[in-house]
């Protein structure tokens, strides 16, 4: 057994560049899901007993949440074959870490382990790459705060940040300012510590693996609707969490790259299978429907409590749309490429509701703009919305090379957009990749894709 095994990654500040090729053909699995990835890992050591996890991204992200959990007590280890084993310690027997825990680039990663560590009776010191480092955490020590956890760190509540926990936390009723699954699961996870019941009600509903997950392991989670379209998840604390077995479906948002670069690039047809269909998850698949795009689900199943079917999507012809702004929660990380998508529309496309992506690995409204619009691509832009008019079909100029900010979507993005451009795309570092989609370069290559990591435009 090893701990761990990272995909090989481009060196600092490595260039990448997509460029016109053929069609895209083929049938492939995107690695696993992020977000099951990191709770997976976390919920496993802190449960009693084994838990066995096939299908994990083994992106850098969540190979840092492994990481964190080793330095919390669990035993965490890797396979030959792939599946991940996790020997839990229960939550009242996480141990104090002996150093720093660095998360790298993962706002999941930070903001979830907040809430689990609010409830513990230590202090742990969190901290993370250049870009997490800017990250805003307020709304996640606020309520974290109210439940008796004290936070020191930097102005405006960024890493490093020092969480003293309080093992006896209280249970609150809390009701998020804005949608967001991460502040909720926080407040869950420091709630798995307190004695009564923890309330979170969302405005909107938000991706709901934490339920889920919660449930898998033995603690009784409730949703309900509050009469006015949003939602009421009340956790029972002090669960007796017991492990078993999880199987990471196939991450939606990692789909989303060559699934929009085959909506687009004339003459594809791509298999892309056991992707998971959480509803809560499906946002960009109805947008690109209402856009007029030749998606076909297949293989409906259920496996681990997460719905997951294949995807044949197929080249066709899209029309710019208004996608309402209550759909963001369900796919937040999506708008990105999306705004790729639009960029080849007949028409307009309207986006609002976008505020949320200002503050995620980027600010990714603002660089999504300027880098649109260095490519040629005709945009409008506000605080939280944005439009794009699109070329009918015809890709933009492109020919540029774009600032990713630190930021792996950013990046796929724009790569993605290199397919169909005029000229080819160069984005400026493509190392960050590696957080959530380590073999893009050589899944994408192998559906027939011209994508270089390590080079230049020619």
């Amino acid at each position: 057994m090893s701990h761990d095994s990272p995909a090989p990654r481009p060196g600092p500040s490595s260039q990448g560049t997509a460029r016109r090729a053929g069609p895209l053909k083929g049938t492939c699995r995107v690695p696993g899901d992020k977000s099951i990835s990191h709770r997976a890992l976390m919920f496993g050591g802190i449960a009693g007993g084994t838990t066995t996890v096939s299908g994990l991204l083994e992106g850098e992200d969540v190979l840092g949440t492994a990481a964190a959990m080793r330095a919390l007590g669990a035993r965490v280890e890797r396979s030959q074959g792939g599946l991940w084993t996790v020997e839990g310690v229960g939550a009242a027997r996480l141990r104090e870490p002996e150093d720093v825990v660095d998360l790298g680039n993962s706002g999941t990663g930070a903001r979830l382990f907040a809430g689990l560590l609010a409830g513990q009776p230590f202090t742990t010191i969190l901290t993370g790459d250049a870009s997490l480092r800017k990250r805003p955490m307020a709304r996640v020590t606020d309520p974290l705060s109210s439940m008796g956890a004290r936070f020191e760190g930097r102005s405006g509540g960024r890493l490093p940040m020092a969480i003293v926990g309080t093992g006896t936390p209280e249970a609150i009723h809390y009701r998020l300012p804005v949608a967001s699954a991460q502040v909720k699961s926080a407040v869950m996870l420091c709630g798995l510590a307190a004695e009564g019941v923890t309330t979170v009600e969302e405005p909107e509903p938000t991706r709901d693996h934490t339920e889920n997950m919660l449930r898998h392991f033995g603690a009784t989670v409730v949703v309900a609707d509050n009469g006015a379209g949003g939602r009421i998840v009340t956790l029972e604390g002090r669960p007796a969490l017991t492990g078993g077995h999880i199987t990471v479906p196939a991450d939606p948002s990692s789909a989303a790259f060559p699934l929009v670069a085959a909506a687009l690039v004339e003459g594809s047809e791509v298999r892309l299978t056991d992707i998971g269909r959480n509803p809560l998850r499906t946002g960009l698949m109805t947008t690109l429907q209402e856009m007029g795009a030749d998606l076909g689900i297949e293989n409906e199943r259920i496996d681990g409590g997460e719905p997951i079917a294949d995807i044949v999507v197929r080249h066709s012809a899209l029309k710019g749309v208004e996608v309402p702004p209550e759909r963001a929660p369900s796919m937040i990380d999506e708008y990105p490429v999306l705004m790729v998508a639009a960029a080849l529309a007949e028409g307009k496309t309207v986006m609002r509701g976008l505020g949320e992506l200002r503050v995620k690995e980027s600010d990714r409204l603002q660089v999504m703009a300027d880098g649109l619009a260095a490519a040629g691509v005709e945009i409008e832009t506000g605080e939280d919305w944005m439009v794009v008019h699109g070329g009918g079909g015809k890709g933009p100029a492109g020919g540029v090379t774009v600032a990713t900010h630190l930021d792996h979507r950013i990046a796929m993005s724009f790569l993605v957009l290199g397919l169909v451009s005029e000229n080819p795309m160069t984005v400026d570092d493509v190392a960050p990749v590696a957080t959530s989609f380590p073999v893009f370069e050589d899944l994408m290559g192998g559906l027939g894709a011209d994508i270089d990591f390590g080079g230049d435009a020619r």
